[in-house]
């Protein structure tokens, strides 16, 4: 029994442009169409008597972007785990792989397959038993197949990651935690350590950055949508501030490292003091002056644009 929800899905996703035929450049050959890929995934499932089918992801949204790029995160229900992938040859069926990866994930298994068409499953195997494990570990999701009612007791909770309004702890710690970070990055710069500068500028304190931009748009819009990564935060501020962040993300040289971490501290800076006070919360603005003043001077033989000078 193939659920009215996929039906208004499938019907959504076939007006999208990625329904049309695409050659991939690297291999040359068509890409399967979505019609086509949610033909052998339910074909598959049949054959391989799967209790049910579910999709989660990008494909479920129907706000995300529509692209060639985005994956079929799917999963099948199943009596028999064991027989299953006691011989995996039927995965062939999907088309042929170029790269693919094997996980186990509490009583689950993932086969991660990226094919020479270009396109990818996730493919989740979940014993019908265990079947709250994969639900727990999903936010919305839409069920492709169920004659027996496995999904009956189970409701999508499309708004499960999305990004709340920060809490005054959540603040303070992001806070704290940007500013002692700040210190790895002088560390990294002084010693000519790229790698090190790097992972902690960008890894760390960027990342609180992106942090307290969501924060700043919860604060007008409640809870909201960021995506993974961020990748949709930029939809909900105005052009300028993507600008801003983007012009932080060059890290070829010691030069523009330092270039970038002077300004994301002055924007960290910045953005932090505003959301304090529309939140009604503390910054510690003698901390973060003191650790802007610390880099400066540490920082005095690296080549610093005036517009990032603090």
């Amino acid at each position: 029994m193939i659920m009215k929800k996929f039906q208004q899905t499938v019907r959504f996703i076939d007006m999208s442009s990625t329904e049309s035929r695409v050659s991939t450049k690297k291999v040359g050959i068509p890409m399967k169409t979505e019609t086509e890929m949610f033909d052998v995934i339910l074909q598959t499932a049949k054959v391989q008597q799967v209790d049910a089918v579910a999709m989660s992801g990008s494909r479920t949204n129907p706000k995300a972007p529509k692209d060639v790029f985005q994956d079929y995160d799917v999963v099948y229900i199943v009596e028999n785990l064991d027989g299953l992938i006691a011989d995996l040859s039927w995965l062939d069926q999907f088309g042929k792989r170029i790269i693919e990866q094997e996980v186990t994930l509490g009583h689950r298994r993932l086969y991660l397959m990226f094919f020479e068409d270009g396109n990818r499953i996730d493919l989740t195997l979940c014993p019908k038993e265990h079947i709250n494990e994969w639900v727990a570990s999903e936010a919305d999701y839409t069920v492709l197949v169920d004659e027996k009612g496995l999904f009956e007791s189970y409701s999508p909770r499309p708004q499960r990651f999305w990004t709340s309004p920060a809490s005054e702890t959540d603040y303070e710690k992001t806070c704290n935690e940007f500013w002692w970070v700040s210190a790895y990055v002088v560390k990294g710069i002084c010693r000519n350590q790229v790698g090190y500068a790097t992972d902690h500028l960008y890894g760390i304190c960027q990342q609180e950055l992106l942090k307290i931009l969501a924060w700043q748009v919860t604060r007008d819009r409640g809870v909201v949508d960021i995506g993974k990564n961020y990748k949709y935060l930029f939809q909900y501020l105005p052009t300028e501030k993507e600008k801003e962040f983007s012009a932080l993300l060059d890290f070829s040289s010691l030069d523009q490292i330092t270039q970038s971490f002077l300004a994301t501290m002055k924007f960290f800076h910045q953005e932090a003091q505003s959301l304090a006070q529309k939140m009604g919360f503390k910054y510690e603005k003698e901390v973060a002056e003191k650790m802007m003043r610390y880099a400066k001077e540490k920082l005095p033989n690296h080549s610093v644009n005036k517009e990032h000078k603090l």
